[in-house]
């Protein structure tokens, strides 16, 4: 089938598991109990491997590919997890025309992932996105509240320092 998994071991608790089994018994048999079911799961796990998509396919008796299928479509659901600090590097017109692209590549080159992935450690999490509207700044990424703006390739690293 092809499905996408995170590289990084999951590590679901058997708390989080009972939270997951209460939440699809409290909406299964709801028409579109799909949509909010996936939407808790992301809440207490941060994210929808595979192990959960699966618990979910189960416990609704619906394919496992029709689980990913909605994962992969919709953006708000990740099938990585979120590092402990999340970069988003801005690849709109502006950015990009001035080297966000090259940026983006510096950080996968030095975090060792690519976009959308977490490092092992879980610190950093790394993903690309449209236009964060400070295209004055450009080109951009942000640490989680943090702006960084005007910035090349190689800044990386002295940005990255500033988080260990």
């Amino acid at each position: 089938m092809g499905l996408k998994q995170s590289t990084i071991p999951f590590a679901g608790t058997s708390e989080q598991h009972e939270k997951l089994l209460k939440v699809i018994a409290e909406h299964k048999g709801d028409k579109g109990a799909l949509m909010p079911i996936l939407q808790q799961a992301q809440e207490i796990y941060g994210y929808l491997p595979i192990e959960v998509q699966t618990v979910i396919s189960n416990e609704l008796d619906i394919p496992l590919e029709k689980v990913y299928g909605v994962v992969t479509f919709y953006s708000q659901f990740s099938l990585n997890p979120k590092g402990k600090y999340k970069i988003s590097v801005c690849l709109g017109t502006a950015c990009y025309v001035k080297g966000a692209g090259d940026i983006l590549d510096k950080l996968k080159e030095t975090l060792k992932i690519s976009d959308g992935e977490c490092t092992e450690d879980r610190k950093f999490s790394l993903e690309s996105c449209r236009c964060i509207g400070a295209c004055g700044l450009a080109p951009v990424i942000t640490i989680n509240e943090d702006v960084y703006g005007k910035i090349t390739a190689d800044d990386v690293e002295d940005i990255l320092a500033k988080y260990n």
